[in-house]
């Protein structure tokens, strides 16, 4: 048997990484993916107002956003189930589109204080 080929279906399957036959296209997919992991770090390490106060901060903000609208919403929807009673409830109903809008709100408020980019 020759010396170039290999003995049995596993040889064959480590060539490719042994003879650095990495495809270019992986390389520089690879290489992205380093590169941006390396300028989220550094990012991080120049910006030094985000301490720890600064994620209560944000917990503080993302907690009122979906709160306020809840609870506005379930007191809407029990002022117009006790107005006029129905075979819906106007509370539930109301609870779960102001949870949802606060998620949103939420959402949006994440993406403006992250500078997260789509």
């Amino acid at each position: 048997m020759s010396d170039n080929q290999p003995d049995n279906e596993n040889d064959s399957d480590n060539l490719d990484f042994q003879g650095g036959l990495l495809h270019l296209h992986e390389q520089s997919h690879i290489e992205h993916r380093i590169a941006s992991q390396e300028a989220r770090k550094l990012k991080a390490q120049r910006e030094k107002h985000h301490t720890i106060w600064f994620g209560f901060g944000m917990f503080g903000l993302i907690g009122w956003s979906v709160t306020i609208p809840a609870v506005l919403g379930a007191m809407l929807g029990a002022w117009i189930d006790s107005r006029w009673p129905g075979p819906y409830s106007w509370t539930l109903m109301l609870l779960i589109g102001g949870v949802t809008l606060g998620c949103l709100n939420a959402w949006k408020w994440i993406h403006k204080e992250g500078d997260i980019k789509k």
